[in-house]
């Protein structure tokens, strides 16, 4: 079981990925990552790291973790 657990956590990280290039301005160079982003992708690295606390709790560091960077793009895409 322990694969998809890391399946999921890096699944997390693509998406948060995907955000950070959707919410980019094409032509113009790559902003520095907005203290959202960067706790998102932290939550979900210690999610991954920390996969033997159990379920529980590192699948609520990657939620957490992912859910700050959607709305973080989703916020970016608001101010546009």
């Amino acid at each position: 079981m322990e694969p998809l657990y890391i399946g999921i956590a890096i699944a997390a990280l693509i998406i948060i990925l995907v955000v950070l290039l959707i919410s980019r301005q094409k032509g113009k160079q790559l902003r520095k990552p907005s203290i959202l982003v960067m706790l998102g992708m932290t939550l979900v690295f210690l999610g991954i790291v920390f996969i033997d606390l159990g379920r529980i709790p590192s699948y609520s560091l990657i939620g957490v973790g992912a859910l700050l960077s959607i709305i973080d793009g989703i916020r970016i895409l608001k101010n546009k």
